[in-house]
């Protein structure tokens, strides 16, 4: 299994990413410079957390238009997956492959804290290895982490089951619905605030973002039995 963490100027958690997947979970892994134009050899894409070009304009709205998101959105609707965490769910919701928007938290503050995430769906293989309604914790650490969306998009996401993570017992930005993460109709995108790369390791304190990586691990490795 190969997998690629895409590298904007700007990005600062990209390094986390290639240590949980190439370090602990010993996978190929590459880092993809933003310029690039050809990820075929890759299995998964990670688009890491971090302010891409700055955060000028808004969280991700000039990263939408590298050279190499083009070739995540071939990626995505050929079917393999694509993770984007924290500025990355920022990147695919700007890039129209996750519907919504990330604005400014309710407080109007940048927060970093750990806080408590309820897992709403385990049929899917981002969340497979978790329980049904398991609550785990997971860092935070962002100022536009609001999620947002019209009404109808709301219903059709509750409806189908596309929101997998859900902050429990408060709401630390505001989001709509208490919503942490989804995933787009097929199943293959995801986009989460809480970063589960820097709750890996036991010598931080936390595994408790390690099954998400197992999970999909353990899917696309299956895939490829087939």
């Amino acid at each position: 299994m190969k997998f690629g963490v895409v590298v904007f100027p700007g990005s600062n958690c990209d390094r986390d990413v290639a240590y949980v997947t190439r370090d602990l979970l010993y996978q190929s892994t590459r880092m993809v410079w933003h310029e690039e134009t050809d990820i075929s050899d890759l299995d998964v894409v990670v688009i890491p957390g971090g302010f891409s070009y700055g955060d000028y304009l808004r969280c991700g709205a000039i990263a939408r238009f590298s050279p190499v998101m083009q070739q995540v959105l071939e990626h995505a609707r050929e079917g393999k997956f694509v993770l984007g965490i924290c500025n990355g769910f920022q990147v695919l919701t700007e890039a129209g492959l996750l519907p919504g928007v990330l604005m400014r938290n309710r407080d109007l503050h940048f927060i970093c804290d750990r806080v408590p995430i309820k897992v709403e769906s385990t049929n899917l293989p981002w969340t497979q290895a978790y329980s049904p309604e398991q609550i785990i914790t997971l860092p935070i650490a962002h100022g536009e982490g609001q999620f947002y969306c019209d009404q109808q998009t709301l219903s059709q996401l509750e409806t189908n089951g596309q929101v997998l993570f859900r902050y429990e017992s408060e709401n630390p930005n505001g989001s709509i619905n208490n919503i942490a993460g989804i995933c787009n109709r097929q199943g293959n995108v995801l986009g989460m605030m809480p970063h589960p790369e820097r709750a890996s390791d036991a010598r931080l304190g936390s595994t408790d973002g390690l099954k998400l990586f197992q999970g999909l691990l353990k899917r696309v490795e299956a895939l490829a039995q087939l």
